[in-house]
């Protein structure tokens, strides 16, 4: 059979769709939501005056149905469980009381989520109390520990898949700061060591617990009394997951989600310091260009996805081939055999570590350098211990120098030379901004950087230069009209975010569809500030002058247009006369005319400034590039 030559030694990272070039994560989420389903959940909230009212239990369910909707567009592999616990009816494998875990039909407790579970569970406050109902799970003179209970189911539903490659969370929605606090003496002794115990267990099977506190009005949630000692939190780790009492209900969702969503690691890296000193460390994507899901492929009949597969056919026999097919690569008539473990080892540049090189001044690194989007790097302690240690060492004395370091890294057939870049600790009174670590930039080899032709190369004429009045007037214009504390956060796609809308109204049947505002329209209120239009003024009157008519100088414009229009027609026609690729290749351009040398110039939208060699040099270089 024949072989393409040019995918003989490709390697599979040189798709441009490939693990390494996306930043794709390795690992999935598996997510098990854990919300106390007790009266006090239940209990209305001052919503600021609003005569609707909500309460703990609609904010939690409210987040969790938001989170399976941004999680089956972003993240349609991770699995998830809805479990309620506090409740009247039971219901779950391990037959415990106070635990109901909600699920829908043909589908696993711990499965993806899909638009029937959103769907239902959109429906359940309505009907929660006659179906599930709501209980105090902890009471004086019973044995009975909801809380362990959800613990014990959370845990096993999260059985299944390794931690190494799947990242395991129990998220707990409560307002109940002391749940063991109506009862007393030895009973809550024992209730609370055995519930400590069963979280210790959990988390030394790989499995995260957190807590979304939900603070009652005017009383403060007290992590002190278990939870703290739950999650395993200490001193100042304690104040950051207690909110504000005061706050609105709207901030108070708003921080509930941005717990929920957890940034999750790219993959695994050994950074290689010195000679036998190599730290881990972990790689997370913070911003990323989002595009729409791909599309899957399903079977007409049973509405099931398609599978495809890939089989090799002898070219002489026609017989499907049972062995996997052989590599070769022709040489001096001879067919040149090659095993995978021999191509592999000859794709091989680098094993994929980071490699530190050196160090260099901030004032080294700049704008242009930045290739693709960076990567931010954290320590790790799973695999290496001591990584964080060094990792804190190294990162305090590059922000006291002020030095970034250079390092080698990339995978077998995309090397990189990289840039480590410390970033300090930001917070505000709401907590963290931006967190600590370092960003990895990719710098861009020689050939990556380009410079731009110059569009004036005729010295003979004068380029235009602004005035320095009109320099002022414009610098005036954009501070009137900068956006203060920008962040490429803050502007949803409109086009994405209609697409997404369109499909969850399809998938939910839902009668009206999401309402999508376009961020990126200009702000029209804002433009028409007095101050805005002032500045706007006064630079058109510093480049055009007072009396400058717009429309005549559009129809003049318009006129031009049609003359260069006219002009690149003709150029296009006699263009076609010539073979350019031959004249190219037999040195033949210099027994053209200028004019002549033009004519595929003004075809091709190039540039017909110049001497007669700078437009054969234009020339050669398109045609090369063409």
């Amino acid at each position: 059979m024949e072989e393409d030559l040019d995918d003989l030694f490709r390697d599979d990272d040189e798709d441009p769709e490939s693990e390494f070039n996306q930043d794709r994560e390795y690992s999935k989420e598996m997510v098990v939501f854990l919300v106390d389903a007790s009266p006090p959940m239940f209990a209305a909230l001052d919503n600021g005056g609003d005569q609707h009212e909500e309460s703990h239990f609609h904010v939690a369910l409210d987040c969790i149905s938001q989170s399976l909707k941004t999680q089956i567009i972003g993240r349609s592999n991770d699995e998830v469980a809805i479990c309620f616990f506090n409740t009247r009816e039971k219901k779950n494998l391990q037959d415990l009381n106070g635990v109901f875990v909600f699920n829908v039909a043909e589908r696993e407790h711990l499965d993806r989520p899909t638009a029937r579970l959103i769907k239902e569970f959109d429906c359940i406050e309505e009907s929660f109390m006659h179906s599930i109902g709501s209980v105090h799970g902890i009471m004086a003179g019973s044995r009975e520990n909801s809380l362990y209970n959800a613990l014990w189911v959370g845990q096993a539903l999260l059985r299944k898949g390794s931690s190494k490659t799947t990242d395991k969370r129990m998220l707990i929605f409560t307002n109940e700061d002391d749940p063991f606090g109506s009862i007393n003496g030895a009973a809550k002794t024992d209730m609370i060591r055995t519930t400590l115990q069963r979280a210790k267990d959990a988390q030394e099977l790989g499995i995260s617990i957190e807590l979304l506190p939900l603070s009652r009005p005017d009383e403060e949630f007290n992590l002190s009394i278990l939870y703290a000692d739950l999650l395993g939190l200490e001193g100042e780790d304690i104040a950051q997951y207690i909110p504000s009492v005061g706050e609105k209900l709207e901030d108070m969702k708003g921080q509930l989600r941005k717990r929920m969503f957890k940034k999750r690691k790219i993959r695994r890296i050994t950074f290689s310091i010195v000679n036998g000193i190599s730290i881990e460390l972990n790689t997370y994507a913070l911003i990323r260009p989002t595009v729409p899901g791909s599309i899957t492929w399903l079977d007409s009949v049973t509405n099931l996805p398609l599978k495809a597969e890939r089989s090799f056919i002898c070219a002489d026999t026609g017989a499907l081939m049972q062995e996997p097919p052989k590599r070769f690569y022709p040489y001096k008539g001879k067919n040149i055999m090659f095993t995978t473990e021999e191509l592999s080892k000859i794709k091989r540049v680098s094993t994929g570590h980071l490699r530190l090189l050196g160090f260099k001044p901030l004032s080294c690194l700049k704008d242009y350098h930045n290739l693709r989007p960076a990567t931010f790097v954290y320590p790790s302690d799973e695999e290496i211990v001591g990584s964080t240690c060094i990792f804190i060492a190294l990162y305090r004395s590059m922000l006291r120098l002020e030095r970034c370091a250079l390092a080698f890294y990339g995978s077998s057939s995309q090397p990189h030379m990289v840039a480590l870049v410390a970033q300090d600790e930001v917070t505000d009174s709401s907590g963290q901004v931006e967190p600590p670590g370092m960003h990895m930039i990719y710098l861009p080899y020689s050939d990556d950087i380009r410079h731009v032709e110059e569009l004036h190369m005729d010295t003979n004429v004068a380029t235009p230069r602004a005035s320095d009045d009109q320099i002022g007037k414009a610098t005036a214009l954009m501070k009137r009209i900068d956006l203060k504390d920008f962040s490429v956060c803050q502007f949803a796609n409109p086009a994405l975010q209609r697409h997404y809308a369109v499909l969850q109204a399809l998938a939910l049947d839902e009668d009206e569809m999401p309402e999508v505002s376009d961020e990126t329209l200009p702000d029209e209120q804002g433009m028409a500030r007095p101050g805005v239009v002032n500045a706007l003024e006064e630079f058109k009157i510093s480049v055009y002058g007072e009396n400058y008519d717009y429309e005549a100088s559009t129809k003049a414009e318009s006129d031009a247009a049609k003359k260069r229009k006219a002009a690149a027609e003709t150029a296009a026609m006699e263009c076609a006369h010539y073979d350019w690729a031959e004249l190219c290749e037999g040195g033949k351009l210099n027994g053209l005319t200028v004019v002549e040398l033009k004519y595929y110039l003004n075809a091709h939208n190039l540039p017909v400034t110049g001497k007669k060699e700078v437009l054969i040099n234009r020339i050669m270089n398109h045609t090369r590039k063409a």
